[in-house]
Parts: C-alpha cells; sequence; structure tokens
C-alpha cells in the first residue's frame, strides 16, 4: 500500500512539472530544425569542401593552357676529362666538357642557368576536353550535394517523426496509467463500502504497475530517440508539442506527384557521371595525338677554363668566361605507345559512361515504382486514420460510460478492464496509424525533393 502511494505521488508531482520543463525549452517544428542542420551539420560542409576542391582542379587543369615557364640555376665544382662515345640520355646522368690539351687545375668551378618556355600551340582537343571534364567534375559535384541534402532531409524528417511517435506513446501510456490509478480508487472504495470484493484493488494496482513499467521502457525510447535527433540539429534541448498535435491530427496533404522530375537530384548525379567519364574518354584518345609547341629559351654558362686553354680551380673563378645564348624552335613531341595506351584507357571510361547511364534507367524506374506506391499507401492510410480517429472517440465515450456503471456497482472489474484495453488498444492503432502516414510523406516527399509539406506541417 506504501508503495502504491508513493508511485502515484511520484506520477502525480512529474505530471505536475512537465509544463514546468517544457516552458523552459525552444519550440521547434520540423521546418526550424532544417535551418539548424542546414547551418551547422559536417556532412554538408564536407560535401561544400568537395565542390571547392573540384574548383581548384579546374582552374588547375585549366592553367595547363599557359606558357610554361621552367628556371634553373647551377653552380658546380668538379673535374672536366671529357670523354667520347654516345649514350641514351637518363635521369641520374650528369655531363661533363673539356678538351685535350688544357693546362692548369685538374678541377675547375662552373655556372650555369637557363629559362625556358612552351606554349602548346595544337594538341587536337585534348585541352578543351580536359576543361570541360574538369568543369564537369564541379557540376557533378555540386549534383552530388544536392542528393546529400535529400537524404539529409529524408534523415532528419525520419528521426523527427521517431521522436514525435515516442512522445505520443508516453503520453498514451500516462494517460492509461491515470485511468487505472482512478479504478484502483474506486475499486478501493466499493470494497471498503462492501459492494465489491478486494481483489479487484489489487488486480486494479497490478495493472497500474505493469503500465509504469512499460512507460519506463518508453521513456528510454523517446530519450534515445532524442539524442539520434541531436546527433544532426545539435540542440540540447526542444520542446516538440506543436508537432505533436500535427501528428496526432493529421493535416492530409493534398498534393497529387504523377510523374518523377527528371531534373530531380538523384538521376542528376548519374546523368553527371556519365557525362564525366564520357568526357574524359575523349581527353584520354585526344592525349594519343600529338602535340605542337612554340619553344623558346635563354642560357648563361660561366667557366675556369680561359679560351687560351688555362684552367683555374678558383671558385670564383667559375663565373668568369661567360657565354650567353637564346634558342626558338617549333617542336613536335608524339608518343606513339599511347595510340594504343590510350585507346583502352578511353574504352573503360566509356563503358563506365554507359554503365551510369544504365544506372540512371534503373533508379528513374524504381523511383516511379516506389512513389505510384507512396501515393497509394498515402491515400489509404488517410482513409484509416479518420477511421481510427472516429473509433476512439466512440470508445472513449463508451469507456465512460462503463466507468460510471463500475462505480456505481452494475458491471465487473473484468468487464471495465476489457473495455479500458479496448480503448488503449484504439488508441495505439490510431498513434501507430499516424507514423505509418508521416513515415510515407517523407518518403513522397524524397522522390518528389519537396519537403515543404512536412516541414510546415510537422
Amino acid at each position: 500500500m506504501i508503495r502504491f502511494f508513493l508511485s502515484a505521488s511520484i506520477f502525480f508531482w512529474l505530471t505536475l512539472a512537465a509544463p514546468a520543463l517544457y516552458a523552459q525549452q525552444k519550440q521547434h517544428t520540423l521546418g526550424d530544425l532544417w535551418s539548424l542542420v542546414e547551418k551547422n551539420y559536417p556532412g554538408i560542409m564536407a560535401k561544400q569542401s568537395d565542390i571547392e576542391s573540384a574548383k581548384y582542379s579546374e582552374k588547375a587543369t585549366k592553367s595547363n593552357a599557359l606558357p610554361q615557364a621552367k628556371m634553373q640555376m647551377q653552380n658546380n665544382y668538379g673535374t672536366y676529362e671529357a670523354s667520347t662515345g654516345s649514350f641514351f640520355q637518363q635521369p641520374g646522368l650528369f655531363n661533363v666538357n673539356g678538351a685535350k690539351g688544357l693546362s692548369g687545375s685538374s678541377t675547375v668551378a662552373s655556372t650555369f642557368g637557363s629559362a625556358t618556355v612552351e606554349f602548346e600551340l595544337f594538341a587536337f582537343g585534348r585541352q578543351q576536353a580536359e576543361n570541360k571534364a574538369a568543369e564537369m567534375l564541379t557540376t557533378l559535384s555540386s549534383a552530388d550535394k544536392e542528393s546529400y541534402l535529400i537524404n539529409l532531409k529524408k534523415e532528419l524528417s525520419t528521426r523527427y517523426i521517431q521522436v514525435i511517435y515516442n512522445s505520443a506513446k508516453l503520453k498514451w501510456i500516462d494517460q492509461n496509467a491515470t485511468r487505472l490509478f482512478d479504478i484502483k480508487k474506486s475499486a478501493a472504495g466499493l470494497a471498503r463500502s462492501g459492494i465489491k470484493p478486494a481483489a479487484d484493488s489489487l488486480l486494479a494496482y497490478s495493472s497500474y504497475i505493469q503500465a509504469l513499467a512499460e512507460r519506463d521502457n518508453l521513456v528510454g525510447n523517446k530519450i534515445a530517440s532524442i539524442q539520434r535527433l541531436k546527433e544532426l540539429h545539435g540542440q540540447d534541448a526542444s520542446d516538440y508539442s506543436y508537432s505533436e498535435v500535427g501528428f496526432i491530427k493529421p493535416t492530409f496533404s493534398n498534393s497529387n506527384p504523377v510523374l518523377i522530375n527528371h531534373s530531380h537530384p538523384f538521376l542528376e548525379t548519374f546523368d553527371k557521371q556519365s557525362s564525366y567519364h564520357e568526357l574524359n574518354g575523349i581527353a584520354q584518345k585526344r592525349s594519343a595525338l600529338p602535340s605542337i609547341k612554340i619553344l623558346g629559351g635563354y642560357a648563361f654558362r660561366g667557366s675556369g677554363i680561359g679560351s687560351t686553354g688555362s684552367v683555374s680551380g678558383d671558385w670564383k673563378d667559375g663565373f668568369s668566361n661567360s657565354s650567353n645564348n637564346v634558342l626558338v624552335g617549333l617542336g613536335l613531341s608524339w608518343n606513339l605507345t599511347n595510340l594504343y595506351s590510350n585507346k583502352l584507357k578511353a574504352n573503360a571510361q566509356f563503358k563506365k559512361a554507359e554503365k551510369a547511364k544504365f544506372m540512371q534507367s534503373q533508379y528513374e524506374l524504381q523511383m516511379a515504382a516506389n512513389l505510384e506506391a507512396a501515393k497509394s499507401k498515402i491515400s489509404e492510410q488517410q482513409k484509416q486514420l479518420t477511421k481510427t480517429a472516429e473509433a476512439v472517440k466512440h470508445v472513449l465515450d463508451a469507456y465512460d460510460m462503463y466507468m460510471a456503471r463500475y462505480k456505481s456497482g452494475l458491471i465487473t472489474l473484468t468487464e471495465l478492464l476489457q473495455i479500458r484495453m479496448l480503448l488503449e488498444q484504439a488508441e495505439n492503432n490510431h498513434i501507430e496509424a499516424s507514423r505509418s502516414y508521416w513515415l510515407q510523406l517523407a518518403n513522397e516527399a524524397e522522390l518528389t525533393n519537396n519537403f515543404d509539406f512536412l516541414f510546415n506541417n510537422l
């Protein structure tokens, strides 16, 4: 008996404290939370970084069309013994020039500096194809971000609906616990009057304790769902009472989307992937063709070897006996092996482009089927919600009548508890139907890329 009154007191004070706790929290709608997510969620920032990275890559690719200027400076000290013969120039080799009959030091300092400029005149459209591929990569990154935002909106909506659902379930169990508490009080009063047996009081108390145990489980579910939602928006506490009303008594959507929009970001991403691989393939093919360039250069050379054949080993003389040369020319370079290897690389890119097109067609068919299914289910769930709401109203009226009959001693406790269970089931069915309805609206919003109804009504 002491435990019973203790539990009842705790429940009573929690009920009184709830409005004060909500008063300290900020009320949010789903649209408000999306504004917070859009500003602060790291995943969105990561996608924006992808776009910025693609823009830098695009600029770097386009900069390849600029004249390529190179410069080098060397100051060396070593021997100068010449050697005859020929060889293929390879990395790691160095050059030494000298002549027989030189006199003086066996080692000499030398200086060399040069600057060259290469400007590509004609590359058979390779540069243009590379530029277009780089631009398409930036566009692809933007489309990928838009797809990510849709997925994030869907995830936010789903988690938010779960929070509201758990709140509704918690209120539902609180209402049932309150009814059971009233039944216990009535049973105790009737038992004291000798109208009903004392066992009725114990049975009602047992049902009440079971409701409190279920409430503990639902409190845990609600806290867990709030934490998962907080991961997206970052707010410590929020009041969802506005959305809870719309959740149980939803406004029905009048939208009637028929076809999938071909510019949907999900489909656009596949389309941009295909275009990117297509342009990459073209660039690979054109990279195998010759490159025609204008070449220009200036060279400075100094040496400790004089024009008379005398050799100085002093370091400072390595800047003496200087010569300056200028050279311009027109050059053609062509890696013939690339004709075959780049063709294979291009074909691989073309197949990737083909795959992206097939994936786009497949995804469009799936989206169209899913949208049609969502429309049908939403239409039927609207009818279901109308009926479950009406069922709750009638069974609630019936419960009040049966409660009055029990207090008058006209029916047994078992009959009253059965009616209460019917009321509990009807209310629970309406909550479950509401959850399914809102989840289907989230599916429809994802497929149509239109979350306005959800954000404005929940």
